[in-house]
Parts: structure tokens; sequence; C-alpha cells
């Protein structure tokens, strides 16, 4: 008798701007999701594949977002906001937290990885809390981040279960 091999299910989240300051300061060019993808799917069934990113309404950025679309994203804008004082507003740290928080928790479809992509401390209490459990039953869920190794913070690379450097194939040269 042969045992049905059972995928684990994988939930993606993708710090967009992050990601695109970070890969290009690090190594002078850009990410490669299409390869983050074909190396995911190959460990797994991607369940959940959120990209969070910030609308300037620039059809550059359109195309880029369709690509990210194609890949098999689901793309979440917010509005680029310029301030009257000359500051500007445009991030999604909370909107992605709570996204990973209700993936993790999830009944309906549920997730055995969360992956992360992100070099942002500021998700290092997010990933300790979806690693160690999030209910009562002591569901926990297996956290991955990618991130360039000297633009991540050193709390976001403790707090995984697994970092994974941007490098090689990853980068689009």
């Amino acid at each position: 008798m042969s045992e049905a091999v059972t995928k684990k299910s994988i939930a993606l989240f993708v710090d967009v701007q992050n990601i695109y300051y970070t890969v290009r300061e690090g190594h002078g060019c850009h990410f490669n999701y299409a390869e983050l993808w074909r190396q995911l799917s190959g460990e797994g069934e991607i369940v959940v594949a959120n990209a969070y990113a910030i609308e300037r309404n620039d059809a550059k950025q359109r195309g880029f977002q369709q690509i990210l679309r194609d890949i098999g994203f689901e793309v979440k804008l917010k509005p680029y906001i310029q301030r009257s004082d000359g500051s500007a507003k445009g991030d999604w740290d909370v909107g992605l937290a709570i996204d990973v928080m209700d993936a993790a928790a999830s009944r309906s479809t549920p997730i055995d990885t969360v992956v992360l992509l992100s070099g942002d401390g500021d998700f290092d209490r997010l990933l300790n809390r979806v690693g160690n459990g999030l209910d009562g039953m002591g569901k926990t869920v297996e956290t991955i981040a990618y991130g360039v190794p000297a633009l991540t913070a050193t709390s976001l690379i403790e707090a995984a279960a697994e970092f994974r450097p941007i490098q090689g194939k990853l980068l689009l040269r």
C-alpha cells in the first residue's frame, strides 16, 4: 500500500517596497518573483499569496503589479499619501500583519508555513506569535523569512524558524 503524500500549504506575504529597496541597495538589481514562486511551489502548495504595494498611479508600476498578478499574487494596494508638510505615508505593516494572523489561524484553509519577504524588524513579534501558536490548542505554523542579510533586522532573522537570504537565482541581473 502506498500512502498519499500531502504537500504542505504555504501562505506567502511580500512587503514589496521593502524588498524593492533592499534588493536594489544590497545587490544593485531587482527581485525575481517568478523564481521565488517556482522554488516555493516545489516545497508545497501556495494557497495564499499577497503582495503589498503602494499605488502611485504610475504606468511602470501598474505593469509590474500585473506581472505579480500573472505569477499568482493578489496585489493589495494602498494610496501613496503626500502630506501638506512634505512628509509622505504609505505602508502596509498593520494590514500585512492582520492577513498573516488570519491565514495562520484559518480553519477553512489550514496553513502549514508562513513565508514573509521583508527585512523589517517590526514583523519580528508577528513571526514569533505565529510560530509559537495562535490559539489555545497550540496550533503552530512554520515561519520562513526572506531578506537581504545585511539589510534585514537581526530580530526578524531570529524570530523566523528559518531565514533565507535573497541571493542567486532570486536576483534579476
